[in-house]
């Protein structure tokens, strides 16, 4: 079940033969994670690009103050590492962390590289979901730097109304670029 939901995301725009489906549901391998857990930790290199079947995950730094400050959450379904140093196989500085209990497919860099290589199809999805990572951030340092803090919060509820419900405030308030407290006083305000 978990890998169907894998197969279902790549194929789409994506043709793979029956040997690459077996050799993608071999490497994937699935796992559960419970609420709270950081599954790659700073300072190490991460050892998995993780597929999100269920679940919120963040990637977050703490910083000079001791204050958690979250880069990314996911809204799956997606890939979801620390893709910069995943890809380069070197030491993040963020951590990845389950928000909620998570089902997962995980494959790891030398298993990635071994799928891409004899496939053809996976190694242009594998490019494709790279690249809309790499749009995606630049969007949002985009958005950080032109949207107000209400505009950020009301395009989030809007692509994503899920959001509210399974992430605690103050890690969207992070992830949004702002106080706990700023988010609440937006929240009423829409409200009322």
């Amino acid at each position: 079940m978990m890998h169907e939901k894998l197969l279902h995301f790549i194929s789409s725009g994506h043709q793979f033969n029956s040997d690459e489906i077996e050799m993608i549901t071999t490497y994937f391998e699935p796992v559960n994670y419970s609420k709270n857990t950081i599954i790659e930790a700073e300072g190490k290199v991460p050892e998995y690009l993780y597929y999100i079947v269920t679940g919120y995950l963040r990637l977050f730094y703490t910083d000079q103050n001791g204050a958690e400050v979250t880069t990314h959450i996911n809204c799956p379904p997606g890939f979801f590492t620390s893709y910069f140093n995943f890809i380069n196989q070197t030491k993040s500085d963020e951590n990845v962390e389950c928000i909620t209990a998570c089902e997962l497919l995980r494959i790891s860099k030398e298993n990635l590289d071994v799928l891409t290589a004899a496939s053809s199809a996976m190694k242009d999805f594998s490019i494709s979901v790279f690249q809309q990572s790499v749009t995606y951030n630049e969007n949002r340092s985009k958005e950080l730097s032109t949207l107000s803090a209400e505009q950020r919060y009301l395009k989030l509820i809007e692509n994503y109304p899920e959001i509210i419900q399974n992430v605690p405030v103050q890690h969207i308030a992070s992830f949004l670029g702002m106080k706990p407290e700023s988010l609440s006083r937006i929240r009423k305000k829409i409200i009322t």
